[in-house]
């Protein structure tokens, strides 16, 4: 070490060198932050496509349980007719069903027959 070097040994950094030093710092804080952000963004990310993997499953169990239960509700309206235990609302509800599936049919015998 010459002369100069023990003069400033142990010296903050002057003017100059003190800026840029306070510079790095705050570049140094600022990537860290952004390498944060990036960690946070990912996870997030990753969170997002598992809870909608889960919206999917359920939206999927919720339209095979609706099918399943109109399937039921078919089944014990057709045990109502057999058995003779139908009100007056449940033979025109009924009616109203069975007419609109003699529509549908008929639309397809039509389409079927162009």
């Amino acid at each position: 070490m010459d002369e100069q070097d023990y003069d400033n040994f142990g010296k903050r950094p002057s003017g100059r060198n003190q800026e840029m030093s306070t510079t790095e710092q705050h570049l140094k804080r600022i990537q860290d932050k952004l390498q944060q952000l990036l960690k946070q963004h990912a996870a997030v990310q990753k969170e997002n496509s598992k809870l909608k993997e889960e919206l999917d499953a359920a939206q999927t169990k919720i339209a095979v349980q609706q099918k399943s239960a109109d399937e039921l509700k078919q089944q014990v309206s057709i045990l109502k007719v057999s058995a003779g235990d139908m009100s007056e609302a449940d033979k025109k509800d009924f009616e109203k069903r069975i007419n609109g599936y003699l529509k549908e049919i008929d639309r397809c015998i039509t389409l079927l027959g162009e």
